[in-house]
């Protein structure tokens, strides 16, 4: 008997379909990984399973990275599969495969992302000869409900009608991976020109959010303080005093963003106001008007992640993590990776019976406090059809995240912390606006001298009750004056100030700016196409920032995010190159407008593409075919002299070179150092300390030729060839020169880490390493040495320590492998048998979950209760 294939985006989702067909269709039978009954067969990727990837005679691998090989522009992209998620793509191609399934239904999320994934898995699928020829059909879902489950199957949408969406989906895919590939390697190696490897990142989305981030820095820096004074008066009523504050009633606002009606820029103005109004009667006059306030929206992923980094200081990347753990291991949450803030018009009921869970189940800990407000909602009937939270047009892929009819049971504090976010949002949306009753008193003295007053009580809680606030006394904190009153200028205080920059980004401020990116643009057309996007998409801008961060463009300080001096020099070099695009939100709003063009049938894929393509070309041509010495930036002066002459050192794009002459005045004096040794980029901070004590380090984040990372120190060394000073790698050569020269090493002011495991002697830090002290000196009859920094972990002495007495350390989670450049973890051990420290990892039993702890060694994952495996661990 034939059947039809139902692939859907996550395991979840297939779960629900097969509830909601199950009354209809006929139970189903549990497999290892789908379900099946007489008609169907349910199965589930878990988000992408393959990526795109040039075909092997097309792809440049790393060492090759020059433009002789560029531009690389396939005539078609194969496909790779997705390393951890490949057994679920070999389940799902075999099913496909079945000759008993004669149909598929494309049940992946309703938008371009879903119609993608399930485009490449079915593409993956087909045999190597000949083609499925199985037909497909498309179910678009906007609500989970049963009875919406069913309804999508009754109204399925035909192959012919989705084609121009997987164009649209495969368009996006195909000209990231070209722009992005092309990018990256014309601008690495434009800067690899002078030799080494300096990898330079480039994207659609990551490289204009880079932007924006800098462009808030350049205006920080260039920002100059302007002294300006505020006058501040406490005046005398009946019934007590109050504070006023100066402002101008005339001013107006004008292109100068810093002043204000509020400020005066000459202190001598604010201290001849000040002594006449001292002690001088004032008249008061009041206006006070009701204010309401509504609770914002329900959360989409973005706004979850811009408050919770607001109150809690999370990242958007932790955010992202418990919000998933919420959904998938506790269920108590809806899906996280959403860009809509509103429910479907049919999810009414299953509000109701949310707000029924959260009044009548015992939640845990603080939770227990919302179970009031639920019940309250209930009551009185707030939770009702308004197009402020029930509307289909503003829901996209997904709906809004709100909590799930499953009541927490057993939550981390940081998990109770985002759920009790979204519960207090879900609830608060449906209460009643809050009521407040604003005042604004003008005291004006001597006819001409205006202060302000403003005081604000709270009169209803409505929403705000969900949040603790409730009507207090306290707020009413505004001395009250009688009609007619005449009150008096008790004292006033004058305070000098200074303008301040743009505050910097913090991923939740920088979460707002990519949401909103479309303001930013001028073109009205493109700003329509980005409205609804932004940079990037909910799912992936927590990513790009943490992307951001591991290619040194950024720097996390508290909550702030600080662009370093790569991210300076990527941009300086994109604008000189005049490929400024690529740094500008207007090419996602290009491209969003054609893509959605695409969707309505407008646009043809091959006529986008060859756009792509030309754009990529002209891109790398920029790159290869600039022939001047520096490019064009604002470059700085450093405050450290030159350390062979004394004259000034100036940065320009690829150096830093002394200005000065000979002390005759004859000639340059010829100093100059490279910004990007070792393909790693000198802060200036950092280039000042260089010069002025000719050494730093150890530093990390080096690149070999090859594009590996390793930690080294720097030197500035004098060489007699050239008469001049120069950069030099210092691997601790200290270390070597005392064994090579045979100079006694004197380590009587450090306290021994532990007994050498060759030879019993005594374990130092020495140099760059921790070393047996017969390793080095006059005397060598050992070879026991281990890295203080192994593959960018920072290995402290106290790890050193219980190394040498237990045999290996606690188990450590920067190191970076080489080969993926992705974290692991791993204990370091002492391996008697090889003689040297190496990794060993954590035993795993049963069967594998996750990634396998070998993988960045090379190896399968282990067997059941297999011993510990180990590598040899490399600085």
């Amino acid at each position: 008997m034939s059947k039809t294939l139902i692939i859907a985006e996550k395991p979840s989702v297939a779960q629900d379909i097969v509830r909601a067909l199950t009354p209809v269709a006929g139970k189903f039978d549990k497999h290892d990984d789908h379900f099946e009954n007489e008609q169907y067969v349910v199965s589930s990727a878990v988000g992408h399973l393959v990526e795109i990837a040039a075909p092997e005679e097309f792809d440049v691998k790393r060492g090759k990275w020059s433009f002789a090989n560029l531009p690389v522009i396939p005539p078609h992209f194969d496909l790779n599969p997705i390393d951890k998620n490949k057994g679920r793509l070999n389940a799902l191609s075999k099913l496909i495969r079945r000759k008993d399934v004669t149909a598929l239904i494309n049940a992946c999320d309703a938008g371009r992302e879903g119609e993608l994934i399930f485009r490449l898995i079915e593409q993956y699928a087909q045999p190597a000869k000949g083609k499925l020829n199985k037909p497909i059909q498309r179910l678009w879902l906007q609500s989970m409900t049963p009875a919406a489950i069913r309804e999508g199957f009754e109204k399925l949408r035909s192959d012919e009608q989705m084609l121009p969406l997987a164009d649209a989906a495969r368009c996006r895919s195909e000209a990231d991976w070209l722009v992005g590939i092309n990018g990256t390697r014309a601008m690495t190696a434009f800067n690899s020109r002078d030799g080494g490897f300096f990898l330079t990142t480039v994207g659609r989305v990551q490289t204009p959010t880079l932007s924006v981030v800098v462009e808030r820095e350049e205006k920080i820096r260039k920002h100059v303080a302007r002294d300006y004074w505020e006058l501040r008066a406490n005046f005398d009523a009946q019934a007590g005093q109050y504070e006023g504050k100066w402002f101008d009633p005339s001013w107006k606002k004008n292109d100068d963003a810093e002043r204000r009606a509020d400020r005066m820029w000459n202190a001598a103005d604010a201290e001849a106001i000040a002594k006449a109004v001292l002690g001088q009667p004032a008249v008061v006059t009041e206006e006070s008007k009701p204010s309401t306030t509504s609770c914002g929206g329900l959360y989409d992923l973005t706004t979850l992640q811009r408050e919770a980094n607001s109150r809690f200081g999370f990242s958007a990347k932790t955010t992202l993590s418990i919000a998933q753990a919420l959904y998938e291991k506790h269920k108590v949450l809806t899906y996280p990776r959403t860009d809509s803030r509103f429910l479907p018009e049919d999810y009414l009921a299953v509000a109701k019976d949310t707000a029924k869970m959260l009044a009548t189940e015992d939640l845990p800990g603080p939770l227990a406090a919302l179970s009031q407000h639920a019940a309250k909602s209930l009551k009185e009937g707030y939770i009702k059809p308004t197009k402020k939270v029930f509307d289909n047009a503003k829901v996209s892929d997904h709906f809004a995240i709100i909590p799930t009819l499953q009541a927490p049971k057993a939550l981390t504090e940081i998990e109770a912390k985002l759920y009790d976010m979204v519960v207090k949002r879900f609830l608060a949306v449906f209460f009643p606006p809050a009521e407040f009753l604003v005042t604004t008193r003008i005291s004006k003295v001597l006819d001409k001298h205006h202060f302000q007053t403003n005081g604000k009580v709270l009169v209803k809680p409505g929403w705000l009750a969900v949040y603790g606030k409730d009507v207090d006394d306290e707020d009413a904190n505004l001395v009250p004056v009688n009609t007619g009153e005449v009150v008096r200028t008790e004292s006033v205080d004058v305070k000098a100030l200074q303008t301040k920059p743009p505050a910097r980004y913090t991923e939740a401020t920088l979460l707002s700016a990519m949401e909103g990116a479309g303001k930013l643009i001028d073109d009205d057309e493109l700003r329509e196409a980005m409205a609804e996007k932004g940079l990037g998409t909910p799912a992936t801008r927590a990513a790009t920032i943490e992307g951001l961060i591991s290619e040194k463009y950024m720097l996390r300080e508290g909550r702030e995010l600080i662009p370093t001096a790569k991210a300076f020099q990527l941009m300086t070099l994109l604008r000189g190159l005049e490929v400024e695009d690529l740094t500008k939100p207007e090419l996602t709003g290009d491209w969003e407008s054609k893509l959605a063009a695409m969707e309505k049938g407008k646009l043809s894929r091959e006529t986008f593409m060859a756009e792509i393509a030309a754009m990529t070309e002209k891109m790398v041509a920029k790159a290869k075919g600039y022939d001047r010495d520096t490019i064009p930036g604002d470059y700085a002066t450093l405050k450290t002299p030159c350390p062979k002459c004394g004259g000034v050192v100036k940065e320009n794009y690829r150096r830093f070179t002394c200005t000065g002459k000979h002390a005759d005045g004859s000639d340059a004096c010829g100093f100059s150092i490279g910004k990007i040794p070792g393909g790693r980029s000198f802060e200036l901070a950092e280039v000042e300390t260089f010069l002025a004590n000719k050494k730093i380090g150890p530093l990390e984040g080096f690149r070999s030729k090859a594009g590996w990372p390793f930690t080294a120190e720097l030197a500035l060394v004098y060489d007699d060839e050239i008469a001049n000073w120069k950069l030099e790698f210092d691997f601790g050569e200290d270390a070597k020169k005392a064994e090579n020269d045979g100079e006694p090493v004197d380590f009587s002011s450090q306290s021994s880490l532990g007994a050498c495991p060759k030879c019993a002697g005594h374990v130092y830090e020495h140099g760059a390493n921790y070393v047996c002290e017969h390793s080095v000196g006059e005397k060598v009859t050992c070879d026991f040495k281990t890295g203080k920094v192994i593959l960018t972990q920072p290995i402290e002495p106290a790890q050193v320590t219980k190394l040498l007495h237990d045999g290996k350390t606690d188990l450590l989670e920067n190191f970076v492998s080489n080969k993926t450049r992705r974290k692991f973890k791993a204990f370091l051990a002492y391996d008697k048998k090889e003689g040297k420290v190496v990794f060993e990892f954590e035993p795993r039993a049963g069967k594998p979950t996750g990634k396998p702890a070998g993988k960045a060694a090379g190896k399968a994952a282990p067997a059941k209760k297999a011993p510990a495996r180990k590598a040899a661990a490399k600085a």
